[in-house]
């Protein structure tokens, strides 16, 4: 059975688990003030070509997405996002219960643009009672999105100098930032750290056992931030593990190979399911696809795999997600193709 319905059903790359086993009897210092991870800040700091950046790290995404947004927003105010944007749709109501209302924008295919952006800022302050409605105080952007989609750097930059002019601080949700990184070449962490206030790079999705490393370039958001972490939940006793497992992904480029490699398996898929005719619900470049079957050969699959549904696209067809991710191997993607030829043309 292969298992495509996530990107992190397995542990973490080898290297990362010797890294940890090789440091296991050190003593450091906890929560996150070791050498380890000073290090690895000082691998991220030189990847974004900002030696001032503020760099900490924490232990999952959710606790990741509260704490930034708690560090951004004041009690009246709400994070503008993509409808189908991750802290809208899968954290449990996260933000909400932190007090600050998620503020979506409709989506066709998990991007928003400067415009809505806009429009959005506008309306609020338009509105003849607008301190009677939450006020829109930062915008939420992931890279990739919640439907494989990418970001342009001429998209990015245009979000950001709205985001600017109206100051709001601009938050990018890179949970799955190496496949992003891998399939949009021009969108870099040098300038990623340029037109947001505040990023992260993901780790629990592209070869770690856990963890997501935030950069931030804004100081008044970096202000008291380590306070943030302890109060969601975000910070590790021993923070050390995370600061090995990051200077480890970073230190000779394996964070990046680990994103090509998702996004080169996943346009073998992608060429598979295309061969035999099957659409694609959403243009994903990345590591997440999401072809349209007949549910005849989705149940003639199931034997061998496992996806995650998506939606039902009519009474016969459904849309299905499957994710490669930084250790899929060629042999697994070849046994997929092989398994989507075998299938008759007429279910």
């Amino acid at each position: 059975m292969i298992r495509w319905e996530c990107d992190y059903a397995e542990g973490c790359h080898p290297a990362l688990l010797d890294a940890l086993t090789r440091t296991n009897m050190e003593q450091t210092p906890g929560y996150g003030v070791d050498a380890h991870c000073d290090r690895a800040r000082g691998l991220i700091r030189d990847l974004c070509q900002a030696p001032e950046a503020t760099v900490e790290f924490l232990v999952g995404g959710t606790q990741t997405n509260t704490t930034v947004i708690a560090a951004a927003l004041r009690p009246h105010q709400g994070v503008l996002c993509a409808h189908t944007g991750h802290i809208n749709c899968h954290e449990t109501g996260a933000i909400e219960s932190t007090g600050h209302k998620v503020l979506p924008l409709p989506s066709e295919d998990g991007k928003i643009t400067a415009q809505q952006v806009r429009a959005a800022v506008e309306a609020h302050w338009q509105d003849a009672t607008h301190e009677h409605v939450v006020q829109p105080g930062m915008v939420y952007l992931s890279h990739p999105t919640e439907q494989g989609t990418v970001y342009t750097a001429q998209e990015l930059t245009a979000i950001s100098q709205v985001c600017r002019e109206f100051g709001l601080p601009l938050f990018v949700d890179g949970a799955r930032l190496a496949y992003g990184l891998a399939a949009e070449k021009s969108v870099t962490l040098p300038l990623l750290y340029e037109l947001c206030d505040v990023f992260y790079l993901g780790g629990t999705k592209v070869g770690a056992l856990f963890g997501e490393a935030v950069v931030i370039s804004n100081p008044a958001l970096a202000r008291d931030f380590r306070y943030l972490i302890k109060q969601r939940g975000g910070m590790l006793a021993k923070g050390r593990l995370l600061g090995v497992q990051f200077e480890t992904l970073l230190e000779d480029g394996l964070y990046f190979r680990l994103g090509e490699n998702g996004v080169e398996q996943a346009r073998k898929l992608s060429q598979a399911f295309q061969a035999k005719g099957y659409p694609m619900r959403y243009d994903s470049p990345t590591n997440q696809l999401f072809p349209v079957l007949p549910d005849a050969h989705l149940a003639k699959l199931a034997d061998r795999h496992v996806w995650s549904f998506w939606e039902k696209v009519d009474a016969d067809h459904t849309a299905v997600r499957f994710c490669t991710s930084w250790c899929t191997t060629p042999e697994q993607a070849e046994q997929l193709a092989a398994d989507l030829k075998g299938l008759s043309q007429h279910p």
